[in-house]
């Protein structure tokens, strides 16, 4: 990481550099007690960014996360592809065992829920607040409802 980057990523306090390191170290790690002492630690700077990403989660490159992991839920379960951005508080979750699988080069917009067994094709791009729970397309772009009244008071 260049000396500028890590200067940008620290000052806004989403300096995860340490984070995807150790993250990547855990992965290459054999002796169960050390990737045990490298899961702690990784909870723990998730937990004080106001992130989680599953131990487990296997990532084919780093995501950009704009925003920190401020509110970002990654299941274990999860498969994110390269080049993938994640905004704030989105939540990637399974439902028994099942997680998504994220193509190459995807959008995932702010508040955005993608839940179950579903399949985010490459460079699909996830609109803020879309709750998505099938399969996307490669290319396509999901965005959430209109907003509506339901009842004027």
């Amino acid at each position: 990481m260049k000396w500028r980057d890590w200067l940008v990523d620290y000052s806004r306090g989403d300096n995860l550099g340490l984070f995807w390191r150790l993250f990547e170290w855990r992965s290459h790690t054999r002796h169960k007690w050390l990737r045990d002492i490298q899961s702690l630690l990784l909870g723990r700077i998730a937990h004080r960014h106001g992130g989680y990403i599953g131990v487990e989660t296997k990532f084919d490159g780093r995501p950009r996360l704009p925003h920190g992991l401020h509110g970002v839920f990654i299941s274990r379960f999860a498969r994110i592809g390269r080049d993938c951005c994640i905004y704030q508080n989105v939540t990637i979750g399974e439902i028994g065992r099942h997680a998504p699988k994220i193509g190459d080069r995807c959008f995932i917009g702010a508040g955005a829920i993608l839940i179950g067994d579903i399949t985010v094709g490459h460079d699909a791009k996830i609109g803020a607040g879309a709750v998505v729970y099938g399969d996307v397309p490669d290319g396509a772009t999901l965005v959430s409802g209109t907003s509506r009244i339901i009842e004027k008071g």
